[in-house]
């Protein structure tokens, strides 16, 4: 979480900026001639985390304290930042206590997600040109990767989708995988070296009616590390009963397109996050 304090605001309600600090004080800010700035890692200096239905929630407390030494006749201020990971937008709340000033500021982030292809299962070499040029029923291998600083959480695939337009998979549509259920025989997952990754292969195929191109739309779910009432430990289950378990969010990637080979041609592409 990346925090910044005006020095300007503090010195204007009297406050000094070497008398800011966090929860733990061994976590020290940069002071620069405008701004106290912190940043606060996920997983240390006193960073709660919590979860609810909807996201998966870090905060801590920045202290400003009066000065004084024998008596102060100022409030100290408490800034509650929290880290929100939702789709949703920013939020802010304020209020007052009785012998403190609590600013709460929550910020609505989503997931940074990629998937990538690779050229076997080792999965040490990435694919990178784009199209990826294949062969009917070759082995494709994907790979998707969360960017995110805590270590403590997982991701999984929980759908996927083929289309041959990138904007439109409804009309024309065929699943690998749907609420953790494989759909196609040739879905198979593999073992992830870490919780931050998801690996996965199907086998390539072309829609009919002359569709040069297939894209895939991916749903990710991310959830707690250890968190096993989740649906990334409960895997194949019912929509109904997926979302009534303990924070999960997901996210979705397109990645594409896919083309016939025709001849010497490169493969690969990486999907991002939308």
């Amino acid at each position: 979480m990346h925090v910044v304090v005006s020095r300007r605001y503090l010195q204007s309600q009297g406050y000094s900026a070497q008398r800011v600090t966090l929860n733990d004080n061994r976590c020290r800010a940069t002071v620069t001639p405008r701004e106290v700035v912190f940043n606060i890692p996920y997983n240390g200096c006193g960073t709660v985390q919590e979860e609810n239905n909807d996201t998966i929630n870090y905060s801590n407390t920045i202290r400003v304290a009066s000065s004084g030494y024998v008596i102060k006749r100022k409030k100290n201020i408490n800034l509650h930042v929290s880290c929100k990971m939702l789709r949703k937008s920013w939020q802010q709340v304020m209020y007052t206590a009785e012998d403190t000033v609590d600013v709460n500021e929550y910020q609505f982030g989503r997931y940074n997600m990629n998937i990538t292809f690779y050229d076997s299962p080792a999965f040490q070499r990435q694919v990178r040109s784009s199209p990826y040029y294949i062969d009917l029923n070759q082995n494709l291998y994907l790979q998707a990767c969360l960017h995110s600083s805590d270590p403590n959480l997982k991701v999984v695939v929980d759908t996927c989708v083929a289309s041959p337009d990138p904007h439109d998979f409804n009309t024309l549509a065929y699943y690998l995988v749907r609420n953790g259920c494989p759909r196609d025989s040739s879905y198979v997952t593999y073992q992830s070296p870490a919780s931050h990754f998801a690996r996965f292969k199907f086998n390539a195929f072309e829609f009919m009616s002359r569709h040069p191109s297939v894209y895939l739309k991916c749903q990710m779910l991310v959830c707690r590390l250890g968190d096993y009432s989740s649906h990334c430990y409960r895997g194949c289950s019912s929509r109904a009963k997926r979302d009534t378990s303990s924070a999960e969010e997901e996210v979705d990637v397109v990645v594409g397109p896919l083309q016939l080979r025709g001849g010497d041609a490169p493969s690969g592409t990486t999907g991002k996050a939308k």
